[in-house]
């Protein structure tokens, strides 16, 4: 990003021997602090820390295995003080196709409170953001990572995953991706009104400009259901009943298992419920009209 010119927040990596050059740059930095392990860690790899000292003991405890290898090293940035979301592409290395934009909710409790999980829900479109705001996405980010690649040789197609941040009217970098996400992809297929097999024969034959991609205007949303005690410890094999009565909303499988004819929860986001409707409040109140028909002991949901 800093290569090619792609906005994104004030960072730095460090490694564990690094320890007191990232305490340095943390007391440079205004709160609140961004710290993240640089490894996998199942979506959960990052915390947002008001206080120095926190923030210091935050870096310490990563480097010191809270999220075992992923934290050997970590980055420290600034804060991006703004709206999350997510802009999808599916590209042939030069021609691109955007995607519905999708917006998910990290948090686990009311209100975006409490620790990030790998998502509790998610919108499709987002009401802030306008024609004018993708096209500066298009022009600041989509075009310019799409020649990085190719300036690296790296002849990708696929889908790309912008993890972007609308701090006023500019779109900032916060992650990319090289797949579609989790729950943004429950918004943003199902507002795909062409056929989605075609579209992705069009990429492998070089026909991605002539594709005709046809997008509902109504709004998807989609709420998480979570096992009790999430993203921290829960318990699992619980009877999920109800999921038959559910008519009018889609319901994608995530933590579940079949276990002699019986669905059983099997992780910590178990179900996600989608619901069309003409505005977001109407396809928000088909979704809970549909959760409340399904159930299972220690149902959690935003």
């Amino acid at each position: 990003m800093q290569k090619y010119g792609i906005p994104t927040a004030n960072f730095r990596s460090f490694k564990y021997h690094q320890l007191q050059a990232a305490y340095e740059f943390l007391e440079k930095l205004e709160p609140p602090y961004v710290i993240k392990a640089s490894g996998l860690a199942a979506g959960k790899g990052v915390s947002i820390v008001n206080d120095l000292d926190l923030a210091k003991s935050e870096v310490k405890s990563m480097f010191e295995g809270k999220f075992g290898n992923a934290g050997s090293t970590i980055v420290i940035e600034e804060f991006l003080n703004g709206i999350e979301l997510s802009v999808f592409i599916l590209t042939d290395g030069q021609k691109y196709k955007i995607l519905p934009v999708s917006k998910d909710y990290k948090r686990i409790g009311e209100g975006d409170t409490g620790p990030n999980t790998g998502g509790m829900g998610a919108i499709s479109p987002m009401p802030e953001v306008t024609d004018e705001f993708l096209k500066k996405v298009e022009e600041k980010i989509i075009k310019p990572t799409l020649v990085g690649l190719r300036s690296e040789g790296l002849f990708y197609r696929g889908f790309l995953y912008f993890g972007l941040m609308k701090v006023g009217d500019e779109p900032y970098v916060v992650e990319y991706n090289v797949r579609l996400g989790d729950p943004e992809t429950q918004t943003i297929l199902p507002r795909i009104e062409s056929d989605f097999v075609e579209l992705l024969n069009s990429l492998y034959e070089g026909s991605l400009d002539d594709f005709d991609l046809k997008v509902t205007k109504q709004a998807a949303a989609t709420v998480v259901l979570a096992s009790g005690g999430y993203p921290g410890k829960y318990q699992k094999g619980k009877e999920i009943s109800g999921l038959e009565e559910v008519k009018d909303s889609i319901v994608f499988h995530a933590g579940t298992k079949l276990v002699k004819g019986k669905v059983l929860t099997n992780g910590g986001r178990v179900l996600a419920v989608t619901s069309l409707g003409d505005t977001l409040k109407q396809a928000l109140e088909k979704n809970y009209r549909a959760i409340e028909k399904i159930n299972f002991e220690n149902k959690y949901f935003r």
